[in-house]
């Protein structure tokens, strides 16, 4: 093989490498989008209808995480890029107060037993404890680098957040208000939940993809559970009746059903591209899974086995839901709807077995 010859092929097969290469990225970047493909529209769903896009304050920017308090009625919204706390009357159907000074408010949940709300202020590294009859901050609490989701574990009386580039979890005293240890995690962590059954704190490990567990009372992590499938485990649910753990995985728009009575994986399943934030239904055993690509998917648990009733589009960046127990409605707050933020409220029908 002459000079010229080698160096041509030489260039051919680099060039077959770098085209392979960035074949096998844009696979690894879109194979959510397969799924999403599939989605329906909102119109045509068999299980969501639409109520009401109602309007909400404080300009067009992302929200996150959402925990209603079912004995108020009011559902707290996580305004991130207003850096507020939404507070929505579900009864009345309209927007009561909106908490400020939560600067890149990414976490919150209600816990009605102690009269208070918890938000984490990412941006300044702490959780705020507020008031839910004033609706005034009454503490902030230094957490560790970017805190995100929020457990109450009410059995021993601690808060625990997920300090996601922290790699940890704060834990905090709900009677003092105090962070009483830190608890290091091994890796980035998305979303933490208590479970009340097992007693234990699990944490997704988003750079080690594991499901981690921590005794609260020792505040030792106990277990550390692969996840094969998922890669980038964010979002996360326990549900606690049937002893399941849901994890969605952000970075290959995965849910994988784990059962927390062996710690195996039931099933993995596809959703829409960059799932994040978990809802349940308790009554009708429903699942929803919201996606920063707009789809929510909606799964009905049978057993242990869960089936997938349908991928709907409901708007852009639709990445977060919360449902109404008392009446089966969920809510998405979406970014831009014309040319303002709304609360989308979506009636939720029921799934008839065949």
């Amino acid at each position: 093989m002459n000079h010229f010859k080698g160096r041509s092929l030489l260039l051919v097969l680099f060039g077959s490498a770098i085209a392979i290469t960035l074949i096998i990225g844009w696979v690894f970047t879109h194979r959510g989008a397969f799924a999403d493909q599939q989605a329906k529209p909102l119109s045509s769903s068999q299980f969501l209808k639409l109520v009401a896009d109602v309007p909400l304050s404080s300009g067009s920017s992302r929200f996150d995480y959402q925990s209603l308090d079912e004995q108020q009625g009011r559902l707290y919204i996580a305004h991130l890029g207003a850096g507020s706390v939404t507070v929505f009357d579900t009864k009345a159907q309209k927007v009561v107060a909106n908490i400020e000074e939560l600067p890149g408010v990414h976490g919150v949940l209600a816990v009605p037993s102690l009269k208070r709300v918890y938000a984490t202020a990412t941006d300044v590294n702490q959780v705020a404890a507020i008031d839910d009859r004033t609706l005034k901050i009454v503490a902030r609490t230094p957490t560790g680098k970017y805190p995100d989701g929020i457990a109450y574990d009410s059995d021993d009386g601690k808060v625990f957040i997920s300090n996601q580039f922290g790699r940890s979890n704060t834990v905090i005293d709900v009677q003092t208000n105090q962070a009483v240890a830190t608890i290091d995690l091994g890796g980035e962590v998305g979303n933490t939940q208590y479970d009340p059954v097992s007693k234990r704190i699990f944490a997704a490990i988003q750079t080690r993809n594991q499901l981690v567990a921590v005794n609260p009372k020792t505040q030792q992590v106990v277990g550390r559970y692969d996840l094969p499938e998922c890669d980038h485990p964010h979002g996360l649910f326990i549900e606690k009746a049937r002893r399941m753990a849901y994890v969605a995985c952000e970075d290959n728009a995965k849910l994988v059903a784990l059962s927390l009575t062996n710690m195996q994986v039931i099933s993995t399943h596809s959703v829409g591209s960059g799932p994040d934030v978990l809802a349940f239904d308790r009554d009708w055993r429903r699942l929803y899974v919201a996606a920063e690509s707009g789809v929510v998917s909606i799964f009905q648990q049978q057993g242990e086995t869960l089936v997938k009733l349908e991928d709907v589009f409901v708007d852009n960046k639709a990445h977060t839901v919360a449902v109404n127990q008392q009446t089966h409605n969920i809510y998405l707050p979406l970014e831009q709807v014309g040319k303002q933020p709304v609360l989308r409220i979506l009636e939720a029908k029921p799934f008839q077995q065949p």
